[in-house]
């Protein structure tokens, strides 16, 4: 298939070779240079996201917040100017598949916009970072009409291994938000347990080495709590962007007149790192909020 992929940043890029790789022709787009690895397959660089959508039958974007997925869909020479211009050519509808974290509110408007140009729209943000972005495990949740996600299935288990319709469009971006509230209040939790064990004078490694093999087990003990012992925050997933995801959540609380007090609490400690010029560290660190206001690390850096 011709397949349009937009926005080849740290995830987005190994999502599009994985595309390549699989056989497919690629036409990108994206802001800054494409990286190398990606030119290198044949993929054909479009000036702009109208340009690779008159080349695409699927098109898919992976853009950091829901304003930049407006622009790319929306804005000058974006997917939706190419739709009014060749509308469902041959018969054929095209897909625009979103697999960027935004607004569930937003993507049901997108998607209303997108369906009346003639063309069809699944949201299907995605979880596993940089490392599932490479290894082609993420889990991808998805919202949309379940014959148009059949049609797009293929292409996603390229990418991911464990992908679910959840129902119509927006569902699978609320679902990403519901995802990122346990993931942030799972780093939490963790943080809080090892500076204490560490400030208490116990080994934060033998730690987490034994609370592995108990109740307490899990993906964020594993794999964060090591980023925090051996000081790694290099991104995988940046806190900003984590950041944005719970502010969604809080954002969504408030229109369905909920409280969601300890996803708040998250929210103020990744504050604390971006007030402090930490938010591009990986969302790891969040434990480094505790630890400015405990006056202790975990571990020496």
């Amino acid at each position: 298939m011709n397949i349009g992929f937009i926005g080849l940043g740290i995830m987005g890029t190994p999502m599009a070779l994985h595309l390549v790789n699989a056989g497919h022709t690629l036409f990108v787009n994206t802001v800054g240079p494409v990286h190398e690895s990606v030119t290198a397959t044949g993929a054909k660089v479009c000036a702009n996201a109208a340009e690779v959508t008159v080349q695409s039958e699927i098109v898919f974007t992976m853009v950091p917040d829901t304003p930049d997925v407006e622009a790319v869909l929306f804005g000058e020479n974006g997917v939706a100017s190419a739709l009014q211009v060749g509308g469902a050519q041959g018969g054929a509808r095209k897909v625009i598949v979103d697999m960027s974290s935004i607004s569930p509110m937003a993507t049901k408007t997108f998607a209303q916009k997108i369906n009346a140009l003639g063309a069809d729209y699944v949201d299907a943000p995605v979880s596993g970072g940089e490392v599932g972005a490479k290894a082609a495990s993420l889990t991808i949740m998805c919202g949309g009409d379940p014959a148009v996600f059949e049609k797009v299935r293929p292409l996603l288990e390229k990418m991911g291994k464990n992908i679910t319709l959840v129902g119509g469009n927006g569902d699978g971006q609320t679902t990403k938000v519901a995802n990122q509230i346990i993931v942030a209040l799972n780093i939490a939790a963790v943080g809080e347990a090892l500076i204490f064990a560490s400030k208490a004078g116990a080994d934060p490694a033998k730690v987490r080495e034994a609370l592995m093999g108990g109740f307490a087990s899990s993906r964020i003990l594993e794999v964060h709590g090591e980023r925090m012992v051996k000081r790694t925050f290099n991104p995988g997933f940046r806190i900003k962007l984590h950041q944005k995801d719970l502010n969604l959540a809080l954002q969504g609380a408030r229109e369905l007149g909920l409280a969601l007090p300890q996803t708040a609490g998250a929210a103020q400690l990744m504050q604390v790192l971006a007030a402090n010029g930490m938010a591009d560290l990986d969302h790891s660190a969040l434990v480094r909020a505790l630890e400015i206001m405990g006056n202790h690390d975990v571990a020496k850096s």
